[in-house]
């Protein structure tokens, strides 16, 4: 990939995504084997005025080592350096950039009691921190770039050569980082978001019931007074920023006691290293009552299991079948990727923004709204080319405002 194409990028994800304003903190996380691209966005974001840049270097060789042969009594601690140093650029009003590009292997056959216990600790720990993250008070993005064993994994009868090629390709394809000035090109994507959601926030269903051929049938009930939210966000000072690029998604906050029904995924999922493939859960009473997985069900019991909210929903989340990645026929094993091919759910903590309020509630209050509180947020997919969507109004009329995986309106 040529670095003027490159560089493109890197500012992309410095002034649409994260929007760095003169003078601020910027942390950067990523792969070692991307170091060159993290030096650009680092450049980038010293070009845009920011007054220091962190970076948070990752590798997934090491991680995976640390895994398999640590002390076990490792994975039961959350160092409360880490807390510190989270706290002190929170603080100090940090932006946080990551560029994802994770062997979506790397801890197959890990001990997934380790990848559980480490989890819990390390959410528990980091609790504060997530709830500026997740509440827009901290602006925050992610992008993708191709390491040789992701591209490898999606491409696996090409030379590394061209597998690399091949997925930055459609990395930047997705993102909409392929055109000649990619941050116009943001500010005419952020607008086609408007008509969807000025109608679903006016409709305010009750619920929705969602069907697919493959299986799901199922009915979720809406918070009072959500928010359908897609395309971009907001900071506390109205700041915009784009925490995930790309998106393609619009979505809102399913009641955390009002889903009943199946699910069945219709793509496989990479969590934590592992692929979850061929699962379906079945909810009443808004919890998972029953589950299975034909391979990595351990994985995917991690998720349910973690804590009391690891079991209900937190987001329900749209995507057309013409969305730029869908049309892509193409598994990332890559969940910044899947999730905007596809419609999708989410386990796990929902989004404070898509309840009216939301960030002025205390933990119990957000609760008893409806709001579904956890340590972790997994989206996984759901949605098919025949997906069939009911918005049902509280008087029981029902609107097909979405028929073979397209909005109707």
């Amino acid at each position: 990939m040529d670095k003027a194409r490159l560089e493109k990028y890197a500012a992309l994800l410095v002034r649409s995504g994260g929007n760095v304003q003169k003078g601020q903190l910027v942390v950067i996380s990523g792969s070692v084997d991307n170091a060159p691209f993290i030096r650009m966005v680092q450049g980038a974001a010293y070009d845009a005025g920011a007054s220091e840049v962190r970076v948070d270097w990752l590798d997934d060789q090491v991680n995976r080592t640390n895994y398999l042969r640590a002390d076990s009594k490792v994975f039961d601690v959350y160092e409360q350096w880490r807390v510190d140093k989270l706290k002190e650029q929170d603080d100090k009003g940090a932006v946080y950039l990551h560029v994802r590009s994770s062997d979506p292997d790397a801890l197959a056959g890990v001990d997934a009691d380790r990848l559980r216990r480490f989890a819990k600790v390390a959410g528990e720990a980091t609790k504060e921190h997530r709830k500026l993250t997740m509440g827009s008070f901290r602006r925050w993005s992610i992008i993708a770039t191709p390491s040789v064993a992701w591209a490898k994994k999606v491409f696996p009868d090409l030379s590394e050569a061209d597998a690399m090629e091949k997925l930055w390709k459609y990395l930047l394809k997705g993102a909409r980082a392929d055109g000649n000035d990619p941050i116009a090109d943001w500010v005419e994507h952020k607008k086609s978001f408007d008509a969807r959601l000025d109608y679903l926030n006016a409709k305010q269903f009750d619920s929705l019931r969602i069907k697919t051929r493959i299986g799901t049938d199922i009915t979720l009930g809406l918070v009072k007074n959500h928010i359908w939210e897609g395309g971009g966000d907001f900071d506390k000072d109205g700041i915009p920023f784009l925490p995930n690029m790309p998106t393609e998604e619009i979505f809102t906050m399913p009641d955390r006691l009002r889903a009943e029904g199946r699910v069945v995924a219709s793509m496989p999922l990479s969590y934590q290293g592992n692929l979850i493939e061929d699962f379906e859960m079945t909810f009443k009473n808004g919890k998972v009552e029953k589950f299975s997985a034909k391979s990595n069900e351990a994985t995917l019991a991690n998720i349910i299991e973690m804590d009391e909210g690891g079991g209900r929903l937190g987001e329900v989340a749209i995507v057309a079948n013409n969305s730029p990645i869908g049309q892509m026929n193409t598994l990332f094993y890559n969940t910044l990727f899947d999730e905007n091919a596809s419609s999708h759910l989410a386990l796990g903590k929902a989004y404070p923004k898509n309840i009216q309020g939301g960030d002025k509630l205390s933990t119990e209050e957000f609760v008893k709204a409806g709001g579904n509180d956890s340590l972790v947020h997994v989206d996984f997919m759901f949605g098919t080319d025949d997906m069939n969507i009911w918005g049902i109004a509280t008087d029981g009329t029902e609107t097909h405002f979405y028929q073979d995986g397209e909005f109707v309106f």
